[in-house]
């Protein structure tokens, strides 16, 4: 009969199984163990690394540097399970600036598999049935290790391992990620005897990155910025694609800490806030930042894979990041604008960003956001009109009818649902009416045929119109010509950043509520959040008071807000979030609802009222980062029919 749990003996696990499962938890497969060795040869101080894999890592991996290798007594020692160099005492832990501190690499690669360590004049040999066998060997300058037959003597381990061709592509990503941060070094990689990768010394690191992560797009597409704490806890460096190189998931952004690539999702989404509204419908930067901190700041030594780390304070590391992106986001849409859309098309009193564009690849930013960077200008407080000269001044002699004036509706006067034909707004333009006149006269037709062929078809150039607005199109679309180009304007988009500008502006209109929004805190840390946005989001227009200890109501709602308590509160509170990005979706998701949609037809005055305003925004992307128009030249349409 099976013995159950409390009559089994508690006994103390032989060398052999202790060893295999101690390095069960750092070599879990080849990748881990190449992330060991390369971590070695980055420690060595070497200027050239090379890397083999054959079978996929399981049959063989080697690497070899140039390093400062190793001696005799050393190569004897290195294999022992938790042998180092790096450290002597506890305290060292809070102050580590290598890679490999532990120890327990060797040992446990070792125990999974055929190691040997070569270095100067000998060559040391260590497996399970091969204990520290140290022999002669030609003269080798630097260190070269090689692994052998991973979990040969463990087969319940190596049943687990995916395909070769699968564990390859698993070392080659551990390959890069080492790659990365170190510019100075130069990186070979060859999988089953052919060049994968070959990574020069003195690269950039938008060079570097592109070059590792074999990314389609130019490395003119990818701009290094920098940043650095005031008292010098920390530095970083941020390698970004510009919008045009995008993701629709997270695996291309990398966060490195003091050379090591960690999971940290603080970091990431310092990034992801920083870029906010660059990056339309959901997709992701391609992005890698990489941190220098004060070693006593941050603490590698709570994962087996140094995956993680702890840090005792990241807040103004994070607020570092997300405003040098934001700035550097802001700088650069004003400078696209003036390059693809048109220096007219701007104001030319816009404010300049701090941002030096004189050297494409550096842009130097700092934690604290500059006032400089403040763009102060309200977006539509003086605003110009630029429906001058409109048609020329002239005459159209009445034949058959006559057409009133269009009524002329502020915008949003009247638009109707395209699906289903019901009005949205109570103000509806009149329909046109007609009087019928005597047989019109042949020569006064041949008068309008003219004078109609000399507005609509001027002989003189296109650019003669600042602005003329063409039509509707698409259930979606405003047209305009504007400088000799023309613009098909996305009215939601549209819509959608004209309000949110003015929400972020506190030009809002308030809606009192007769029964109070009540909200529930759940914690402390509620309390604090709701005292610290309460100020922002009257800016915003929602009114908001304590009532009792744990509760808050709000009396006042800006009245473009469509959501109810549970949303509002969801994204009150969203963990990890600092306030000003609250109120930035809190006023995002406002004017989305509340502006035009898809299919709504707007009347004429109202279309064009808002293509005014389009034109006039300084940056023309809605608050989720999709553009507000796009623009084909005249001499763009020249070539899509061939016309020279």
């Amino acid at each position: 009969m099976e013995k159950t749990n409390a009559e089994r003996q508690i006994k103390i696990l032989n060398a052999e199984v202790a060893r295999k499962i101690a390095a069960g938890e750092v070599i879990d497969r080849p990748n881990a163990t190449l992330r060991e060795l390369l971590d070695n040869a980055v420690d060595s101080g070497a200027t050239q690394i090379d890397v083999e894999i054959f079978g996929g890592g399981i049959e063989r991996i080697r690497v070899a540097d140039n390093g400062c290798g190793m001696s005799k007594e050393n190569l004897l020692a290195a294999a022992h399970p938790h042998a180092t160099s790096k450290i002597s005492t506890e305290s060292d832990l809070l102050n580590l600036s290598t890679l490999g501190f532990r120890g327990e690499a060797l040992a446990s690669i070792a125990a999974v598999s055929r190691l040997t360590i070569a270095s100067g004049e000998y060559k040391m040999r260590c497996s399970v049935t091969e204990d520290h066998i140290l022999e002669p060997s030609q003269n080798v300058s630097g260190t070269i290790v090689t692994s052998e037959n991973l979990f040969e003597n463990f087969p319940a381990r190596r049943q687990f391992l995916k395909r070769p061709a699968s564990e390859t592509k698993m070392c080659r990503s551990t390959f890069l990620e080492k790659a990365l941060p170190r510019t100075d070094i130069a990186f070979r990689l060859s999988v089953d005897g052919e060049i994968r990768s070959d990574l020069s010394a003195g690269q950039t690191l938008a060079k570097r990155f592109v070059s590792a992560l074999e990314i389609r797009q130019s490395a003119d597409l990818f701009y290094e910025l920098k940043g650095n704490a005031p008292n010098g806890e920390w530095n970083f460096k941020i390698v970004i694609g510009d919008p045009s190189v995008s993701r629709t998931d997270r695996k291309d952004i990398f966060i490195y800490v003091n050379g090591r690539r960690i999971s940290e999702y603080s970091l990431l989404q310092a990034i992801e806030y920083g870029a906010q509204g660059c990056f339309p419908n959901g997709t992701h930067p391609v992005a890698a930042l990489f941190v220098e901190m004060r070693p006593d700041l941050v603490d590698f030594n709570i994962h087996p894979a140094k995956r993680e780390a702890r840090f005792k304070d990241l807040s103004s590391l994070h607020h570092g990041v997300s405003s040098t992106l934001r700035e550097f986001f802001r700088a650069y849409t004003i400078k696209t604008m003036k390059e693809q859309y048109s220096a007219p098309l701007l104001d030319e009193t816009i404010p300049q960003v701090s941002a030096d564009f004189s050297e494409k690849k550096n842009f130097h930013g700092g934690a604290p956001r500059s006032e400089s960077a403040q763009i102060s200008r309200s977006f539509f407080e003086n605003a110009k009109s630029e429906a001058k000269n409109f048609f020329p001044q002239k005459t159209i002699p009445p034949v058959s009818q006559k057409i009133p004036p269009a009524p002329k509706n502020s915008f949003g006067a009247s638009y109707v649902n395209h699906t289903s034909g019901r009005p949205h707004f109570l103000k509806v333009a009149e329909p046109n009416t007609r009087e019928t006149s005597a047989i019109p006269n042949p020569k006064e037709s041949e008068n309008l045929a003219q004078e109609r062929q000399s507005i609509f078809f001027p002989k003189a150039d296109a650019s003669a119109y600042e602005f003329r607005y063409i039509g509707r199109a698409l259930g979606t679309f405003i047209l305009i010509e504007k400088n000799s180009a023309l613009y098909a304007i996305d009215q939601h988009a549209a819509h959608e950043r004209f309000l949110f500008d003015k929400i972020m502006n506190g030009k809002n209109e308030t809606q009192k509520l007769l029964i109070p929004l009540k909200i529930a805190l759940d914690s402390d840390e509620d309390e604090r959040q709701m005292e610290a946005l309460a100020p922002q989001l009257f800016e915003c227009g929602f009114s908001c008071e304590k009532i009792s200890e744990g509760e808050w109501q709000f009396t006042t709602l800006n009245s473009l807000w469509k959501g109810d308590a549970h949303e509002l509160k969801k994204m009150l509170f969203e963990r990890g979030t600092e306030p000003p990005e609250i109120i930035r979706k809190i006023a995002a998701m406002t004017a989305c609802k509340a502006a035009v949609k898809d299919g709504y037809i707007l009347d004429d005055a109202a279309a064009e009222d808002l293509a005014k305003k389009a034109l006039d925004l300084p940056d023309p992307h809605c608050p989720h980062g999709r553009p507000v128009y796009t623009v084909i030249t005249r001499e763009k349409l020249f070539g899509l029919v061939k016309r020279t």
